[in-house]
């Protein structure tokens, strides 16, 4: 019988420990697969820092560096200049490169650093309780904004692309959105790309994927896929914010 489907080389036998609905194991599955399309095995380093990332090392069959919260980029500077000839990646969530992280991660970008970042963007803390984010939307409820986010006591959420899509250093920024599969295949697509301007040393590429989180943001794994899809997407727009290959047509 022709086998038509299986699990990625790139990913170990370890079963996933997320959440149920928790969208971070479709993600793995996607750089493990774009990853092994590329050839990349057994020259990969993937940097996790603080968060829900933080068990990466377990299921990607691959070198895992673990670093301090929001440092991810700054450890991914040191060793893709170190190791050139490896494939480096960076795997962080809203609430680490957003936040403490923010710093590192624009001038990563600034520099034009030649690794790929995949950015996990659930609009809230996942680990540590289903605190408030620099992603959570306005008036989405969380641990630490019970009634609601507002502008007038917590600010507008920060929208990454957008912001590191003005600099010059990037190769390519895009945002995607993990809710279903027409936006899955897409977003394997996207990943697909920030690897290959690594492997072709074009610089710094972001993906970002709105994720979901049901049991911080209080819903079930379908209504968390559903606000994905129809709210998240309304405050942070998918699409590609900068690619290097189509201005230079």
């Amino acid at each position: 019988m022709a086998v038509v489907f299986q699990k990625s080389r790139m990913l170990t036998d370890v079963p996933f420990s997320y959440c149920p609905g928790c969208t971070h194991g479709i993600a793995h599955r996607l750089i493990a697969e774009a990853l092994e399309e590329l050839r990349c095995e057994g020259r990969t380093i993937g940097i996790a820092p603080v968060g829900c990332s933080v068990f990466a090392y377990k299921f990607f069959n691959c070198d895992m560096q673990q670093v301090a919260h929001g440092r991810a980029p700054a450890a991914a500077t040191g060793i893709k200049r170190t190791h050139p000839d490896k494939v480096v990646f960076v795997y962080q969530g809203d609430g680490d490169l957003a936040s403490i992280g923010t710093a590192e991660i624009i001038h990563a970008a600034a520099r034009g650093e030649n690794v790929t970042v995949i950015f996990i963007n659930n609009a809230i803390y996942g680990m540590t309780g289903g605190q408030m984010a620099p992603t959570t939307l306005i008036g989405q409820k969380t641990t630490t904004s019970p009634a609601g986010r507002t502008i007038a006591a917590n600010g507008n959420p920060i929208r990454v692309c957008e912001m590191l899509a003005t600099l010059d250093g990037p190769s390519y920024i895009a945002r995607c959105a993990l809710s279903d599969p027409a936006n899955v295949m897409k977003a394997k697509k996207a990943i697909l790309k920030g690897f290959r301007n690594q492997l072709e040393g074009k610089g710094f590429s972001l993906i970002e994927l709105l994720s979901t989180c049901p049991t911080n943001m209080g819903l079930t794994p379908v209504a968390a896929a559903d606000y994905v899809k129809n709210d998240m997407t309304k405050v942070f727009p998918l699409g590609v914010y900068k690619d290097i290959d189509a201005e230079q047509k």
